[in-house]
């Protein structure tokens, strides 16, 4: 049950971080990325149980997709078995990062920048580093990469296969309708974000690597931007209602 809430979770930090995106989109302020959306949450009645109630949501869940990775998937083998287990563990570093986030705004040490300071420092350091230009192209392609599969999943419906989707055509579809254009908008964020770090690297301007929040604005700076980013918005908030549906007709 516990494991389960950390779906709810995620789905109210994108949630907030949809509403950030359309608010940008309309001239309005804020961040959005994972820092900003926590710091909405804590801004609000009761912001410090919310925020421990959260953690111990996100932690748990982060300790579930570990023990998957750990001890599940011993029928299926070969490649299928590993890209499986990794799959997993790759859950469980986002989940982890969500709770540690909830944990620094729990315990009054976090801020709304945290995300794209992190991501300037990290495109600095990895610069610093032995072929670091390299490395840092490859990680901006795997985000990019990433955003194009999170967008491919959508479109194929292909995530249903971890629901138990329930039996009325309405809801059915409701819940479908939910999970593509939630994928699609996320991958379209992950796809800026991957460029952005790719093309700062190329033009030796790191402190443009700003995460999702400096992704989200360079795609409000292209043509019909504001519109661009204001369904990317939307879609968040798709994906938001779906992670919280989720929640409740998830496989685990």
């Amino acid at each position: 049950m516990a494991a389960r809430t950390g779906f709810a979770v995620s789905g109210v930090l994108h949630l907030l971080i949809g509403f950030i995106a359309v608010r940008l989109a309309v001239g309005g302020a804020g961040r959005a990325d994972v820092s900003g959306a926590v710091s909405e949450l804590a801004g609000q009645p009761g912001g410090p149980l919310l925020l421990w109630s959260s953690f111990a949501a996100c932690a748990a869940l982060a300790i579930w997709q570990a023990s998957d990775a750990i001890f599940d998937f011993g029928h299926l083998s070969g490649r299928r078995k590993a890209t499986a287990k990794l799959k997993a563990a790759g859950q469980a570093v986002v989940f982890a990062g969500l709770a540690a986030t909830l944990a620094s705004f729990a315990m009054g040490t976090g801020s709304s920048g945290d995300n794209s300071r992190s991501a300037t420092d990290l495109t600095l350091n990895i610069l610093k580093a032995p072929g670091g230009v390299a490395l840092l192209v490859a990680l901006g392609a795997g985000i990019a990469i990433a955003g194009a599969v999170y967008a491919i999943r959508g479109i194929r419906r292909s995530f249903a296969k971890h629901l138990n989707l329930p039996a009325q055509q309405g809801l059915r579809r409701t819940v479908l309708g939910l999970g593509v254009a939630g994928y699609v908008a996320k991958g379209l964020g992950l796809l800026v974000t991957g460029l952005l770090i790719a093309v700062a690297t190329v033009r030796a301007t790191p402190e443009q690597s700003t995460g999702l929040d400096g992704g989200l604005k360079a795609l409000r700076e292209q043509p019909f931007g504001i519109y661009l980013l204001a369904a990317v918005g939307l879609g968040l908030i798709c994906y938001g209602i779906y992670m919280v549906v989720r929640a409740r007709l998830a496989r685990m």
